[in-house]
């Protein structure tokens, strides 16, 4: 009986692969056409589609460790007469995955968009900026995709009315930076262009820059690593570079004093060298006792000058470029996928069409059965 079952079982199996196939190959004409519009479709947009170039490049941040400060250095400062481990000004750790948030911080992208690149058919460098807000022009999708989807964005901006007085220089003053719209609309393009992925697990840094031009391309991500480099560097010797500034304040501020402590004394050793009063050798003791505290004082200045200069040294990050920036060769849009992919969105939508429409048809019959 179980056999039976299953041979019953096995029967109406094929007989719906049977008739699955019949309907496909009845309906071929509506496959081929649907698939041969999406085809179509396909090509307009592979043909459409603007280039896109990635340059990027792959770096390890060296990262201090306390316990082994300067190697050698610390052996040659003992020598010296000081000990580096016993600087108040420590090193400041960032971690790597905070990274990408400099990446994204709006300083960051407005220095990047602000910096001059060669661009194709430009005699002499811009910067990002001027380019996409002055020269550019957009392309069919660009302009399609403005006034269908952004619609609402286009007319809301008419409304408000387009403010682009620049508020950046403002920063330094007020605390704060307001973006004007063509700044933001920029920015958010950045964004999408530029990305550091972080690769927490071998140590490793991956920074990529997307634009329209090859070259274009290399010459951004050379910038966003420079710039990279520079803010945590900034941040990582703050401390120390706050500390090295107030010693060399109170160092040039010594200096002067123990010249004129020097000074005083000499004199009065020329003015007074075949005297022999007790006054005369009270008044040059106390001369001698106020240049030799300024000499110490100096002279223990200039150590801690010289141990704030090797701290600064120190906390400076190194980057070890694993994979430098080279120009891509090939652009990322590629038309042969494009169209694959249209040839098999077409053929499944087709398919998918007939089925669900069969089984709307079974539904609508087993319905009527009931009536």
């Amino acid at each position: 009986m179980t056999e039976e079952i299953k041979s019953n079982q096995t029967a109406e199996d094929e007989i719906d692969l049977i008739a699955l196939a019949k309907t496909l190959w009845n309906n071929r004409k509506f496959i081929i056409i649907t698939v041969a519009i999406f085809m179509i479709l396909g090509v307009a947009v592979a043909l459409l589609t603007p280039k896109e170039y990635t340059a990027s490049t792959t770096v390890v941040p060296q990262i201090s460790d306390g316990s082994t400060k300067m190697g050698g250095l610390s052996s040659l400062a003992a020598m010296a007469g000081f000990n580096l481990n016993d600087m108040t000004g420590g090193s400041e750790e960032l971690s790597p995955m905070v990274y990408p948030q400099i990446v994204k911080s709006v300083p960051f992208q407005l220095e990047l968009m602000n910096t001059p690149f060669s661009f194709p058919e430009q005699k002499k460098p811009i910067s990002f900026y001027t380019y996409f807000v002055e020269i550019k022009k957009p392309g069919i999708l660009e302009l399609l995709k403005k006034y269908t989807i952004g619609l609402p964005g286009v007319i809301s901006k008419v409304i408000r009315g387009n403010n682009n007085q620049s508020m950046y220089d403002e920063q330094s003053t007020i605390g704060y930076i307001t973006l004007t719209k063509d700044q933001d609309e920029v920015r958010e393009l950045l964004d999408e262009k530029i990305s550091l992925d972080v690769n927490d697990k071998d140590g490793f840094l991956t920074l990529s820059v997307t634009t329209f031009d090859s070259k274009l391309a290399a010459q951004m991500a050379n910038k966003a690593l420079e710039l990279l480099q520079n803010y945590i560097t900034t941040f990582r010797i703050e401390k120390a570079s706050a500390q090295l500034k107030f010693i060399e304040e109170r160092y040039n501020d010594n200096k002067i004093e123990f010249k004129k402590a020097q000074a005083a004394l000499a004199e009065f050793r020329d003015k007074n060298k075949n005297v022999t009063s007790a006054l005369a050798r009270t008044q040059e003791e106390r001369l001698q006792s106020d240049y030799q505290l300024a000499f110490d004082v100096y002279s223990g200045l200039a150590q801690q000058l010289e141990q704030a200069r090797i701290q600064v040294k120190e906390d400076t990050p190194v980057f070890s470029v694993l994979k430098p920036v080279t120009v891509p060769l090939e652009d990322d849009n590629s038309g042969a996928t494009t169209l694959v992919i249209f040839i098999f969105l077409g053929a499944i939508g087709a398919v998918g069409w007939l089925l669900g429409k069969e089984f709307l048809d079974t539904v609508k019959e087993r319905w009527n059965e009931f009536e």
